[in-house]
């Protein structure tokens, strides 16, 4: 997975007029999606975590790589908490509504 795994779960999502999608069935994509999206991001934060452990021991010798691989999984952490922070947000203006 890279930085961009968002962006391949999307199209996915869009649904056609032609075919009806049940709540549980957009719930379950949802949770799907979520799911992907944060083992994405552990995944993400495990290779900077063995890179940089590699590159303490003399393993490996590309700073380079190593400082963009952390780089990348500090960013991807970011995006996922802002996008936790939009989720709780609107889940919180839904409650908000009167039925």
């Amino acid at each position: 997975m890279n930085i961009y795994s968002i962006e391949n779960i999307q199209p996915n999502s869009i649904q056609t007029v032609n075919k009806k999608q049940t709540v549980g069935e957009a719930q379950q994509q949802f949770a799907d999606s979520f799911k992907q999206a944060i083992e994405s991001i552990n995944k993400a934060q495990h290779e900077s975590d063995q890179k940089t452990e590699a590159l303490a021991k003399g393993e490996i010798d590309d700073l380079h790589d190593v400082m963009i691989t952390a780089q990348k999984a500090s960013i991807m952490l970011q995006t996922g908490v802002e996008v936790q922070k939009k989720m709780v947000d609107a889940y919180n203006e839904v409650m908000r509504l009167q039925v």
